[in-house]
C-alpha cells in the first residue's frame, strides 16, 4: 500500500489522521529560477525544466498536487525552516553540511561540474598556475562557489551572482574570464546559447565529495521523514516504469553519459 503523507498542519491546513495514516494534501515545493535546463520559464512565463517535470511526475505518482514557489537560492533553506514551503527541489547537492540542516531524499540526478570559457581563450587545464589573476564567475552559495573560493580564492577574483543568467550576461560582456557551473547548466546557457561562442575547459569535475556531494536530492525538514519516504517510493516507481528516463531524455538526450556521472 502506498505510503500516505505526513505533512505539517501549519502550512497545509488541518489534516485528518486515523490509525497513524495521514490524509493526502497538496504541498509547496521551492525552486530557484532560472537554472536552465533544470528549472526556468518558457517565453509565456510557465515554469519548466527537468526538476519541474520530474517533481510534477513524482507528485502525480504519490497522488497529490504540487505548488511551485520561486525562491532565491541564498534564502531557500531558511525558507524551508520557516515553513514557507514543504520541500526544495532545485538541483540541490546532497552534502554533509546541508544534511545538518535538512533531510534529503535519495539522489535523483548526479551531474558533474565544469569550467566554461570563450572558445578563443587560451586557458590550459584549470590549475592555480593557469587561472592565476583571472576573474571567475560562480553562482552565490553553490557548491561551485565553495570549491572555487577554497581551492582558487587566493589566486583568482571570484565574482558571485544570484542566477546563472546573470553569470552569462557578464560572460558575454567580457567581464569574466571563466565560469564554473553544473555541466548541464553551463551547456544549456553557454555552449548552446546563440549569444556567445564557448567551450568546456579541462575535465568534468566530480571530486572531492567534500564539495561535490552525492548528487541532487529533494530537501525536507527533518521532522517530515514520512513525506521524504513517499517521494523516495515514487522516484523508485518512476525509474522502474520508464517515466524517469523519458523526462531525463527530454532535457539531456544529447549527453546522458556526461549528465549521469557521479557528483
Amino acid at each position: 500500500m502506498k505510503l500516505k503523507l505526513a505533512l505539517t498542519a501549519g502550512l497545509l491546513g488541518t489534516l485528518l489522521v486515523t490509525g497513524g495514516a495521514y490524509a493526502k494534501s497538496d504541498i509547496r515545493i521551492a525552486v530557484d529560477v532560472p537554472y536552465e535546463p533544470m528549472e526556468y520559464r518558457t517565453p509565456s512565463g510557465e515554469l519548466t525544466g527537468f526538476d519541474i517535470d520530474l517533481g510534477n511526475a513524482l507528485c502525480e505518482e504519490i497522488g497529490i498536487q504540487c505548488e511551485w514557489v520561486v525562491m532565491a537560492w541564498d534564502g531557500i533553506i531558511p525558507g524551508l525552516m520557516a515553513r514557507k514551503y514543504d520541500a526544495i527541489m532545485s538541483s540541490m547537492t546532497i552534502n554533509d553540511q546541508r544534511r545538518e540542516q535538512v533531510l534529503f531524499s535519495e539522489p535523483y540526478f548526479t551531474p558533474p561540474s565544469a569550467w566554461f570559457a570563450p572558445k578563443d581563450a587560451e586557458i590550459g587545464e584549470p590549475s592555480k598556475e593557469n587561472l592565476d589573476g583571472m576573474t571567475v564567475g560562480v553562482q552565490r552559495g553553490t557548491l561551485q562557489d565553495n570549491y572555487v573560493t577554497d581551492v582558487y580564492g587566493d589566486v583568482v577574483e571570484v565574482n558571485r551572482y544570484s542566477t546563472a543568467d546573470d553569470i552569462v550576461l557578464d560572460m558575454n560582456a567580457g567581464r569574466l574570464d571563466i565560469v564554473f557551473l553544473d555541466y548541464p547548466v553551463g551547456k544549456s546557457t553557454l555552449i548552446d546559447s546563440q549569444a556567445g561562442d564557448y567551450k568546456v575547459v579541462g575535465e568534468m569535475i566530480t571530486e572531492p565529495k567534500k564539495y561535490f556531494g552525492d548528487g541532487f536530492g529533494i530537501a525536507f525538514r527533518k521532522r517530515d521523514a514520512e513525506l521524504a519516504e513517499s517521494f523516495n517510493e515514487a522516484l523508485e516507481k518512476l525509474r522502474s516504469n520508464g517515466t524517469y528516463d523519458e523526462i531525463r531524455n527530454k532535457y539531456f538526450e544529447e549527453n546522458n553519459a556526461a549528465s549521469g556521472n557521479a557528483q
